[in-house]
């Protein structure tokens, strides 16, 4: 992935292409709309760390009793088949 350069508020930063894009736009809206993507995104961002810390923390023993957890409820018939939870949704041939 191929990083630019750009100064926002003293510092250099990397940025790649797609975000300076994003970037420009947001300029160009009103305040209030700038803060409110900018909310959104941030709490995007808090979120996406959470995640990755909460997956990171997960030992092996855990994803294993996940695992024989999960093969447990298929094999007793507690799940239902993606095609009827999310129906019209197959590949198209």
């Amino acid at each position: 992935m191929e990083y630019d350069q750009i100064t926002f508020s003293g510092k250099t930063m990397a940025t790649t292409q797609l975000l300076q894009e994003a970037i420009v736009k947001l300029e160009k809206l009103p305040p209030d709309q700038q803060d409110a993507i900018a909310s959104r995104l941030l709490a995007e961002l808090e979120d996406e760390q959470a995640w990755t810390a909460r997956l990171e923390a997960t030992t092996n023993e855990q994803w294993d009793r996940l695992a024989a957890s999960v093969r447990q409820d298929i094999a007793a018939g507690n799940t239902t088949p993606l095609d009827e939870v999310f129906p019209n949704t197959a590949p198209k041939q």
